[in-house]
């Protein structure tokens, strides 16, 4: 669990400074002003001013930020001649269009890379349950989605390593019998002892779970990154379709269940740090382009908001009152803030 924390906070502040690189590169490329850019959160450890921009590295220790002069629309302009005309908010609107998709751009590189390098590395081969059906023998015994199945052992007879095949043969070989499975769970190793039905349920098996393997064997370095950036595109779609049902679930029933935050995450990433750094990877890939959708969202406070305010700009032919649009993202803040509070809470109480 240890590994898996540390894992998070590693990857997810990486993530965050990979995203926030992307708003930085593309300020300085236009020549506008930064006047900072921090590692993690304030208050400052310590700081250095090198040319106009001051480099931070900050005690809360999750990603960074990058302060681009007049992106708050309610700064006054400079006053000196140097920085007229080099503040976000007077930029022409394609030139804020770039500023503001260059860190979903640098989510979705990172994305396409990891999940490419996994391609290239390969899979190693594994079996986890992928549901356990309620009132089964596995649900009572303590079985649990993700387990990973390391072994398993009836009859003075053992089956490591197993695939799906051979583990359902293992069970219909001794079924009716008394089994000890080997799981792996957020990097523990657990023996648990289940029973089995002779005549289950339609649709069940013998002990109520539902399998997936995964794995594969390493691809061509060069052709694993036109496979990976194929892959991304798809995962981004998948994603989209997600965020929706995910969305639709909230505002309808008031159901998180589909939701996850960081809390949800430290689990998931032991799991993936106790099988392989190979997991590790691809599941940090998939939260990069997962930041990458949610970032272009059209809500106020994300890129996607204020990309949302250049287009009504473009369309209106004039731009949106400075304190109206310093609300909305003030306002959209909060929602996201509340929001991860409550998803927090759910993950939390998920653990007990």
């Amino acid at each position: 669990m240890l590994l898996g924390i540390l894992s998070v906070i590693f990857f997810l502040s990486l993530l965050i400074l990979i995203h926030e690189s992307g708003h930085f590169l593309a300020a300085k490329f236009f020549k506008l002003k930064v006047e900072e850019f921090g590692f993690g959160f304030p208050p400052r450890i310590i700081s250095k001013k090198k040319g106009e921009t001051r480099y931070s590295l900050n005690w809360l220790p999750f990603g960074g930020f990058v302060k681009i002069y007049g992106e708050n629309t309610l700064e006054q302009k400079p006053d000196n001649e140097a920085d007229r005309g080099r503040d976000f908010s007077s930029q022409k609107a394609w030139k804020r269009t770039i500023v503001l998709l260059a860190g979903v751009f640098m989510n979705f590189i990172f994305g396409w890379l990891a999940i490419s390098f996994v391609l290239a590395a390969g899979i190693p081969s594994a079996l986890f349950i992928s549901e356990v059906r309620p009132e089964s023998p596995a649900a009572a015994a303590g079985l649990k989605p993700s387990d990973k199945i390391a072994a398993i052992y009836a009859g003075g007879e053992s089956l490591t390593s197993p695939s799906v095949n051979s583990f359902v043969e293992f069970i219909q070989k001794y079924k009716g019998g008394e089994f000890k499975i080997t799981v792996e769970r957020s990097g523990k190793t657990l023996d648990i002892t289940t029973a089995s039905r002779v005549s289950p349920p339609q649709g069940e098996g013998a002990l109520g779970i539902a399998l997936l393997e995964a794995g594969s064997e390493p691809r061509p370095f060069l052709s694993a990154f036109g496979e990976g950036f194929k892959d991304a595109l798809t995962i981004i779609k998948e994603i989209v379709f997600a965020f929706y049902g995910a969305l639709a679930g909230i505002f309808t029933n008031g159901s998180l269940s589909g939701v996850a935050g960081p809390v949800g995450i430290v689990g998931v990433a032991a799991q993936a740090a106790g099988i392989s750094v190979v997991y590790l990877l691809q599941l940090f890939g998939l939260i990069s382009l997962n930041l990458a959708v949610l970032n272009i969202l059209p809500f106020p406070a994300l890129d996607g908001g204020r990309l949302f305010f250049v287009l009504i700009e473009k369309i209106k032919g004039s731009p949106v009152s400075a304190k109206t649009e310093g609300v909305a993202h003030a306002v959209g803040f909060s929602l996201l803030l509340a929001l991860m509070a409550a998803i927090t809470i759910k993950d939390v109480a998920g653990l007990f």
